[in-house]
């Protein structure tokens, strides 16, 4: 059911964590564009549970399918398998191919907070919402169901690619969401793509600066290179 689950290794997780945490999506998403690759944002109906809400950490990536199979074993353990195998920093995100129950709940986002995960991202369905709210546990989704997955939605793999919108996504990419919605970063390019943001947000502060002190907006851009 799983692999590739330690594709993580070669960065400092909680210190890429904390960097990315602090960089608006824009600004990410900019770089992204500007090194070639135009499909790193996700659907813009994925939005988080508040508008305080970010996040910011390591894909697990997670797929499911639509079942009418009611057998807790085929229900529940491989949600519990892979809730066990979250590492500190991980962001679940999932692809259930279903619209039709809640993909994530109260208690996995409760084990998923005590194992170290900073949030999820469904191309689905949440429930439990006052609950995940006092978790302080962000949940970015596309839409708000009481529907159980018994019965209705089974997972079937987790740690290997998924497709969300245009964006493949794999285990150990890296995942970003605030009020403008969630970019994808691939592992590949994390290292750099955080560099170039840094620059990016620290650019446009001078612009930013430039055009409060009166300087022709024109003018801060040919000087910057940024707006």
């Amino acid at each position: 059911m799983s692999q590739n689950l330690e594709a993580r290794n070669d960065i400092d997780v909680e210190d890429f964590c904390r960097r990315f945490s602090v960089i608006y999506g824009g600004a990410i998403s900019d770089v992204l564009d500007e090194m070639g690759y135009h499909h790193q944002v996700l659907p813009h109906e994925i939005q988080a549970l508040t508008m305080d809400q970010t996040v910011a950490g390591v894909a697990m990536t997670v797929e499911g399918q639509p079942t009418v199979s009611e057998d807790p074993e085929e229900i529940f353990i491989p949600i519990l398998q892979m809730l066990g195998d979250l590492k500190p920093g991980d962001v679940i995100v999932s692809q259930p191919h279903d619209n039709s129950s809640a993909h994530i709940g109260e208690l996995s986002c409760e084990t998923a907070k005590f194992r170290g995960a900073r949030g999820a991202v469904i191309d689905g369905g949440a429930r439990d919402i006052d609950y995940i709210l006092k978790l302080d546990f962000p949940v970015f989704c596309r839409y708000r169901t009481s529907a159980d997955v018994m019965g209705r939605w089974r997972l079937t793999s987790y740690g290997r690619p998924i497709q969300i919108g245009r964006t493949v996504i794999e285990r150990g990419d890296f995942v970003v969401g605030d009020k403008d919605g969630v970019v994808i970063i691939p592992r590949k390019i994390v290292r750099e793509v955080l560099e170039k943001s840094e620059e990016v947000v620290s650019t446009e502060n001078l612009v930013r600066k430039a055009i409060l002190e009166g300087v022709h907006p024109v003018d801060a851009y040919r000087k910057y290179g940024r707006f």
